[in-house]
């Protein structure tokens, strides 16, 4: 629906606003929404607090930015404070966009993390010394296309590369699970869905 939203092919913001009521509702006290919170990765379908706060805030500001300005602005103070210890977190706080002067050494750390955090394969694991997953791989070129920088063409080229590397034969991806290896319906899912994002989002 948010996506819908923001593509302009949905006009009738009235079922998004009724969502993001729902999930104001379950922002912490810190401005976060700590979901997953026993792990700082996250998954295609838990997301993680940083990854589900930026979404959320997303989800308040498309609905009605006036409504919910309190909220927003605590999302992006958690946002602006939150430890960057993992290749999800850094790409949530890119995803963010906050653009203000002093949120541009925070963008060049999570830039910094993202870029020694691709491996050779040219996907990106959940941390600098994992080996590549699908849904962390679709995070940073997510993040990435947001850079517009021509410095990172080639970091997109090649995690693009991993993406169609790993796509099975029916189209899907293989579930990016945590810890890695496991089978779940949901998070193949949710990984399929999260790789397309971000190989439209790169397409040239």
């Amino acid at each position: 629906m948010l996506t819908a939203i923001e593509t302009g092919h949905l006009i009738d913001k009235k079922p998004l606003q009724a969502a993001a009521r729902k999930v104001a509702a379950d922002q912490s006290p810190s401005g976060a929404w700590l979901i997953d919170s026993g792990t700082t990765v996250g998954s295609p379908v838990t997301y993680g607090s940083a990854l589900a706060t930026m979404l959320a805030c997303r989800v308040l500001k498309a609905a009605d930015r006036n409504a919910h300005k309190n909220s927003t602005r605590g999302a992006e103070r958690w946002l602006g404070r939150a430890p960057i210890k993992s290749v999800s977190a850094a790409a949530s706080v890119l995803l963010a966009g906050d653009h203000s002067l002093e949120a541009k050494s925070r963008r060049d750390e999570c830039m910094t993390i993202i870029g020694r955090a691709q491996t050779k394969d040219g996907g990106w694991g959940p941390y600098a010394d994992s080996p590549p997953e699908v849904f962390d791989t679709a995070l940073a070129l997510l993040a990435l296309a947001r850079a517009k920088q021509a410095a990172v063409k080639n970091r997109i080229h090649r995690g693009r590369t991993f993406l169609a590397a790993q796509q099975d034969a029916d189209g899907g991806w293989p579930a990016t699970t945590r810890p890695p290896g496991g089978e779940s319906y949901a998070q193949r899912v949710s990984t399929t869905g999260w790789a397309t994002l971000a190989l439209l989002a790169t397409r040239e």
